[in-house]
């Protein structure tokens, strides 16, 4: 008999990338793999129509820190996603039940809990809302950093994060074909996460003049946020990429980014030198901060607070990160957390195999 198991986790593609890397090796080991998600997240786009993944849609409320007369709804939407769940796991019968956090994970943990051994998993330095909620009703939770183990109590593992198997087949030449650079200059990728971040592409295009004289540039600009109007020799701009991301990664010298901890450890695991730029305060609940704060002290990353970002301090931080490249690189190659890939497994499979006790 097939092992089985439901991942869960969406609402950004930081709730999403650690369960698309660990499906190769769940078919590998024999797993009936199934997801569920939204209808309309961006988990739907990423997950369904992979091969070997049956994609289960529920319905799921946002948790919100703020007022919002949403808030008056969303619970609702939460409880039906809960009985949803519970219909799809008792068909389903999972041996376990991995969740990734983000807000559609909560109705389904919810509705496990009894029926499925549940693994959590935190990626950011301190668990977020949704992973506050389901780390009550989960029997392990895996952990990203090993600071976050004094927030979880004693079902935390420190596992590190599962990193994409493909971004270590990326090639640079094919990196240098695609974008058309020719491999002379360093190259810089600024990437601003799933929904781009409109602070970095405005600082970055404005120092563009400047900075292509020394930098070939690779710009994710995120999804509606592309200037046509900038034709500038030595860069290059996308809304998003998938497929050719692994030579991008291989290509560039450097990396210009937010802090979200997925992002963050994917560089970590590829030893590339990043200067972050964290969501302020204003925007986040603080959580890029703490990550690129224990980044910087382990000096695998420089830091610029948004606050203090300009064309100038961008230029200046940007030419800084590249002459230390070398002590980062040096740093980072020298850390055995950086794909926490088996480590999750190895927690995966204990709590399925206890379930057949």
């Amino acid at each position: 008999m097939s092992k089985k198991i439901i991942l869960t986790g969406g609402g950004t593609a930081g709730h999403v990338t650690p369960n698309l890397a660990l499906l190769p090796r769940l078919r590998a080991e024999g797993y009936e793999i199934h997801y569920i998600g939204t209808a309309e997240g961006i988990e739907k786009s990423l997950v369904d129509g992979l091969e070997g993944v049956t994609y289960h849609t529920i319905s799921a409320g946002k948790l919100r820190r703020y007022f919002s007369l949403k808030n008056l709804t969303d619970p609702f939407k939460v409880v039906g996603g809960i009985f949803q769940a519970k219909r799809i796991i008792n068909k389903v019968k999972p041996d376990v039940v991995f969740s990734k956090g983000g807000f559609v994970s909560v109705p389904v943990v919810i509705a496990a809990k009894g029926m499925a051994p549940i693994v959590a998993h935190e990626s950011d330095y301190t668990p977020g809302l949704a992973n506050k909620i389901t780390a009550r009703f989960a029997d392990r939770v895996c952990v990203t950093f090993e600071d976050t183990l004094k927030y979880v109590g004693a079902k935390g593992v420190h596992t590190g994060t599962p990193i994409r198997p493909e971004l270590y087949g990326g090639d640079r030449q094919r990196g240098l074909d695609f974008t058309g650079f020719s491999g002379e200059k360093p190259i810089l990728l600024t990437m601003g996460g799933s929904q781009g971040a409109q602070a970095i592409n405005d600082a970055l295009r404005s120092a563009l003049p400047r900075l292509t004289r020394s930098f070939d540039i690779i710009h994710l600009c995120g999804k509606g946020k592309k200037d046509a109007s900038i034709a500038e020799p030595g860069y290059v701009q996308y809304e998003y990429i998938s497929k050719e991301l692994p030579d991008l990664f291989a290509a560039a010298d450097i990396i210009l980014s937010r802090a979200g901890a997925n992002a963050i450890f994917e560089f970590l695991a590829l030893a590339k030198p990043a200067l972050l730029i964290p969501l302020p305060l204003s925007a986040s609940r603080g959580d890029q901060i703490l990550n690129a704060g224990y980044f910087a002290r382990k000096g695998y990353a420089m830091t610029l607070d948004q606050a203090g970002l300009t064309p100038d301090t961008l230029f200046d931080s940007i030419h800084d990160l590249y002459d230390r490249r070398l002590s980062f690189i040096s740093a980072m190659s020298g850390d055995s957390t950086a794909d926490g890939t088996d480590e999750v497994l190895d927690v995966i499979r204990s709590e399925a195999e206890g379930s057949k006790r």
